[in-house]
């Protein structure tokens, strides 16, 4: 241990009320910053896996068709043709899937394809009707694309695999049109009226798609739309999500198909988390800026009661770097202890908070706090403290630095 960090000590115990209530600030600054940050990023977590898990990562539709035309030079017409960003022109659909399919797959990074035929329907029971969509899929394909083995609430996917005309009914939608598994009700697509029997219902917490989606067989589909090729998009799911951009572009360029990463097509949403996680932090670092305003007070007042004893330091051979590393080591330990117990104090409020019973619905469905366990909370909220308190406790202990023992004892030091 060295002299000057023992003189520190000394020193810590002049001021033990003001000491403390700069202690007390940075625990409750560094505990609330982590507790903040772990519920808006639980939250984005769930809302992020939940889109992937019913939409997919990426979303490839619509072919490409660029528009070309002729650059001129010096009035004649060179015969060069040059892509347009700007001009390009979107055809509806997917003509050939199989062979898209083919070369989406040949992507390292994808892991799944699934095939969907879309249209947009009336959903008719005994009670009521209603507009939606019918999805038609390939059961097998799809589920390597989403997490609908997971969201079935009630009835089987068996059933759905052997059922003929069997469908998957969302929650919302049972509820309103008062289905229950094995209950048969109508679909109509353009004055033409197919039966379907209730095979299982799901719940994906998305009231959206909870609503108007419901799920039929690629078979089932082809002859309710009269498309016996072709599909409307193809849902992919990817190893790493966080490459969705990336893969995303690769895959117009070569495949000349649009296709939309999960961050483009929630891009609204991932910013209203991100702004709130912002705003939380801002908020709760006002309780680590009085820690450093705290300290900054009680460090110059330190100075001004400790002017003999600097005196004495300098006069026994103290610089004025060690007189500055006293009082920074004052701040130092301060510190430390605020970090380390603001960070217990976070872990355990962020684990009781994940015990609080919170019900959910809306742009997702939850029945408890959600909460998300990064080491990078932690890290951010001590880098925080450490960077108010410390620039904090510059200017006292550089007041202290340049004392000299002369001036001290003359009663002339500023």
């Amino acid at each position: 241990m060295s002299q000057n960090f023992r003189i520190a000590l000394r020193f810590l115990t002049a001021k033990k009320r003001a000491m403390m209530m700069s202690l007390s600030c940075i625990i409750l600054g560094v505990g609330l910053f982590v507790v903040t940050q772990a519920t808006t990023s639980g939250f984005e977590d769930f809302f992020v896996k939940t889109i992937l898990g019913t939409n997919g990562a990426i979303m490839i539709q619509d072919r490409l068709q660029a528009t070309m035309r002729s650059l001129e030079a010096g009035g004649y017409n060179s015969g060069t043709e040059i892509r347009q960003k700007e001009g390009q022109k979107y055809i509806e659909g997917i003509e050939y899937p199989a062979l898209l399919t083919e070369g989406v797959n040949s992507f390292r990074n994808v892991s799944g394809v699934s095939t969907v035929l879309r249209g947009t329907v009336t959903i008719r029971s005994s009670f009521r009707e209603q507009s939606g969509n019918a999805y038609g899929i390939v059961l097998e394909d799809h589920l390597k694309v989403s997490d609908l083995a997971s969201q079935i609430v009630q009835g089987s996917l068996n059933d759905f695999r052997v059922e003929q005309g069997g469908a998957l009914v969302g929650r919302v939608i049972a509820d309103k049109l008062q289905l229950d598994t094995g209950d048969t009700f109508e679909i109509e697509y353009k004055g033409e009226i197919h039966h379907f029997r209730v095979s299982a219902i799901y719940q994906t917490g998305v009231t959206d798609i909870d609503s108007v989606r419901v799920y039929i067989k690629m078979d089932d589909a082809r002859a309710l739309y009269r498309k016996p090729t072709g599909a409307s998009y193809l849902q992919v799911s990817l190893l790493d999500k966080d490459r969705a951009r990336e893969d995303a572009a690769e895959m117009t360029n070569s495949l000349q198909y649009k296709s939309d990463a999960w961050q483009d097509r929630e891009k609204s949403w991932l910013g209203v988390f991100k702004a709130f996680r912002i705003a939380t932090g801002i908020t709760v670092s006002v309780f680590t800026l009085i820690a450093g305003l705290a300290m900054f007070n009680t460090l110059a007042m330190i100075v001004l009661e400790k002017t003999k004893e600097i005196a004495i330091l300098r006069s026994m051979g103290y610089s004025r770097q060690d007189i500055s590393r006293i009082f920074l080591w004052q701040a130092a330990i301060v510190l430390a202890i605020g970090t380390v117990l603001g960070c217990a104090l976070g872990a355990i409020i962020t684990y009781a908070v994940s015990q609080v019973p919170l019900p959910i619905t809306g742009i997702f469905t939850s029945h408890k706090f959600l909460v998300k366990w990064y080491g990078w909370h932690y890290v951010e909220a001590v880098i925080c403290a450490v960077a108010m308190v410390m620039l904090a406790s510059l200017i006292p202990s550089r007041r202290a630095a340049r004392m000299e023992p002369g001036d001290i004892i003359r009663g002339t030091a500023q």
